[in-house]
């Protein structure tokens, strides 16, 4: 089926109650099911299989490409995404598919994207109580940590080369709410590369990464065999990534994951 053309138009309109969605974030669809939109779902990325309320939604993308004709004849109300998937979706405003997309890389992303899908899926008064309860959560295991000093966190994302999380990321406020803090002070962006001199110089207490990072198999090389954090077995490998890596509803699992494993740094 050939994308239907509108050269030259003004960008389709998203309209104020979506009753047909396309999530293409892992984040986002978790947001939308928690809110109880789920129902409302039509298309998901193919990173979403995990998210119960998506389980049976069609696959219509994954991390480095859309299909752009599934999308348009599963005939969305909006496809929404994060703002690197502009130009991506290029293709679907032109076919006259209306996109919307989200911040995702700061702790107060977590709640406006919350709340502006509530509005956008008719789920406003749901997605309240929701943020309510979550920063709840977040307000009882605070209190549950009791930290004498702040254990300083290097996040591996990649290894090779070195992918961190910058003080802007909402992994850092994760870390600290935890009762840490992000070893990485000096990064401009909220993720971003690392150089193996700078993590050598800086010296993490602990580190902290994700399956799919591989970290496990690289410790005996450089820089990893020379941090203090990898000879004293503090090397931390999140074993459900969405806690960390998605900024959504599942975050306080996060909190709770990085206390439980902090708080033996920090008595």
């Amino acid at each position: 089926m050939a994308l239907a053309a509108c050269t030259g138009a003004r960008a389709p309109r998203v309209p104020t109650i979506a009753h047909r969605i396309v999530s293409l974030v892992p984040s986002l669809t978790a947001d939308l099911c928690a809110i109880g939109a789920g129902r409302q779902i039509v298309g998901v990325s193919a990173y979403s299989a995990r998210i119960p309320c998506a389980k049976n939604v069609p696959r219509v993308g994954d991390a480095v490409g859309i299909d752009a004709e599934r999308i348009v004849a599963l005939k969305p109300d909006v496809v929404v995404g994060i703002a690197a998937q502009a130009r991506l979706t290029q293709s679907l405003r032109e076919a006259g598919v209306p996109t919307r997309f989200f911040k995702d890389d700061t702790y107060p992303d977590i709640f406006r994207d919350i709340e502006e899908l509530g509005a956008l899926s008719g789920h406003r008064e749901s997605a309240r109580r929701l943020v309510a309860r979550m920063r709840g959560r977040t307000r009882r295991i605070q209190a549950s940590e009791h930290f004498r000093r702040r254990p300083r966190v290097f996040v591996v994302l990649q290894s090779e080369p070195i992918w961190t999380a910058g003080p802007g990321s909402y992994v850092s406020t994760l870390i600290r709410l935890a009762g840490g803090e992000n070893a990485v002070t000096a990064l401009p962006a909220p993720w971003g590369q690392y150089s193996d001199e700078a993590l050598l110089e800086l010296q993490p207490d602990a580190i902290v990464t994700v399956k799919a990072a591989d970290l496990p198999a690289v410790l005996h090389h450089e820089p990893w065999r020379s941090l203090r954090a990898v000879r004293r077995h503090r090397v931390f490998v999140v074993e459900r990534p969405s806690i960390l890596e998605q900024p959504g509803p599942e975050y306080n699992m996060g909190i709770a994951w990085l206390v439980a494993h902090l708080r033996p740094l920090a008595r």
